[in-house]
């Protein structure tokens, strides 16, 4: 993100280069002596911000600001007057100036209004990125991998079929989620995200579809759930895989019947809405083992959409690289930092566990810290640090690494259940706390050998 341009103009040199010199180190500054000047300039530079005197030859103030104001709306306006009075201050922002400051003034009062003055610009800044891509689809990337999931999000959109959305932690699931709304025909109704895995159990039925006053212990009032508020618009399950199966049973016959009823209730309220589903979790995996219905699977995943993990598709770093420092350089008021080739071949060695995610709380951490210039000394050692923590082995994601680590003792630990009651998988599964069918599907998946 560039740094901001300030126009002063003042007929008093003295103060212009005072004004100049108390800026000059942060910002773009530009000088104009007469309000012609300062009109030339502006046509010329763009400035975000015109510091401008109220009694100046050829033009004063108010005529700089109508013709501004008729070029550039976004244009920050500030006025400068020595008489300081209220008629003065209301007609400047009457006419569309920003704010006005009275002189004489202290350096420190003018810079103070500089910096929020900047706040806003890279705010509105921010707020172009943004709105520019959602238009673009919102998921960055130009690698085959990513071209190929936008090319489904596109299809998808254009329809009302419900979607689940696979991939590793921190792949940009609900990215995906909020662009296929934001492309279809709900657009301009609700988008309600939930993280089904982040919801105590016992709130999640009434976190869903509401609840009666008094349905439960602290139920003081009637509450709408995310099925109703998101009525006529799209509704995002995050981590759909972490429900329990009495909530599975009973989305499963909301996506049927298209009805909820609240907790405490015996009335039953229709809902249009989208489904959109996502999890990184194996969830046939889950089916094996009985921990996920597989009629609720078929119903969720009318079409599933795999988000690649970034390690698969590093040629887009440098985009994602250079998006997201400038986003966070326009929310800390930073200047536009640069980041070379070499930098990104050697972050394109790392196999970023986290994924995007994690990506982008690096770059935000780096921006923060980092001063004229992005500091590679903060930026790699966050890379490391989150290698010797081991979040990522030979390729792995921490879960898989750990289910690896896990597995020899889960193994000991079900034959030795096993030996102790000479094999009888009744009694072994009484004594595991598990379910005579869950244990003989371990014993199979773990290819256990019963003598």
């Amino acid at each position: 993100m560039s740094l901001i341009k300030i126009l002063i103009a003042d007929d008093e040199k003295t103060a212009r280069i005072a004004i100049k010199r108390s800026l000059v180190k942060k910002y773009i500054v530009f000088e104009a002596d007469n309000g012609s000047k300062a009109i030339e300039i502006f046509k010329k530079e763009s400035p975000d911000i015109l510091l401008v005197d109220i009694n100046m030859p050829k033009k004063n103030g108010f005529e700089v600001l109508n013709e501004v104001s008729s070029h550039n709306l976004d244009t920050i306006f500030i006025l400068m007057t020595a008489y300081g009075s209220e008629r003065v201050a209301v007609e400047a922002l009457k006419k569309g100036a920003w704010n006005y400051i009275s002189k004489p003034f202290q350096l420190d009062e003018l810079r103070s209004l500089i910096k929020n003055a900047s706040k806003q610009i890279f705010l509105k800044r921010e707020n172009k990125i943004l709105k520019s891509t959602i238009n673009k689809s919102q998921l960055l990337g130009q690698s085959s991998d990513i071209i190929k999931v936008k090319e489904l999000m596109k299809k998808v959109s254009k329809t009302d079929a419900t979607v689940l959305i696979l991939g590793e932690s921190g792949t940009g699931k609900e990215v995906a989620a909020q662009s296929i709304h934001n492309h279809s025909e709900r657009r301009n109704k609700p988008f309600v995200a939930i993280n089904c895995g982040a919801i105590p159990k016992d709130l999640i039925e009434s976190e869903l579809f509401g609840s009666k006053k008094g349905s439960y212990t602290g139920s003081i009032r009637d509450t709408k759930g995310k099925f109703e508020i998101a009525s006529e618009g799209t509704l995002f399950l995050d981590e759909v895989g972490e429900m329990s199966k009495d909530i599975q049973v009973k989305l499963l016959r909301v996506l049927e019947e298209r009805f909820i009823t609240p907790l405490g209730s015996e009335k039953q309220i229709p809902v249009n809405i989208r489904i959109i589903a996502a999890t990184n979790i194996n969830l046939k995996k889950e089916m094996t083992l009985g921990k996920f219905r597989e009629d609720l699977y078929y119903r969720l995943s009318v079409v599933e959409l795999e988000m690649p993990p970034l390690r698969n598709h590093l040629d887009d770093l440098p985009i994602l690289i250079e998006y997201f420092i400038q986003l966070f350089c326009s929310i800390y008021s930073k200047p536009n930092f640069e980041i070379n080739d070499d930098i990104i071949n050697k972050l394109k060695k790392y196999n970023w566990p986290g994924n995007v995610r994690e990506l982008k709380n690096i770059i935000e951490n780096t921006v923060v810290l980092s001063e004229e210039t992005l500091n590679k000394k903060i930026l790699f050692s966050r890379i490391q640090s989150t290698k010797d923590r081991q979040y990522y082995l030979n390729g792995r994601s921490f879960k898989n690494a750990k289910h690896d680590y896990l597995l020899p003792i889960e193994q000991e630990l079900l034959l030795e259940a096993l030996e102790s009651v000479n094999y009888n998988i009744t009694k072994a599964s009484e004594i595991l706390g598990m379910k005579r069918q869950y244990l003989q599907q371990k014993i199979k998946s773990l290819n256990l050998k019963l003598n």
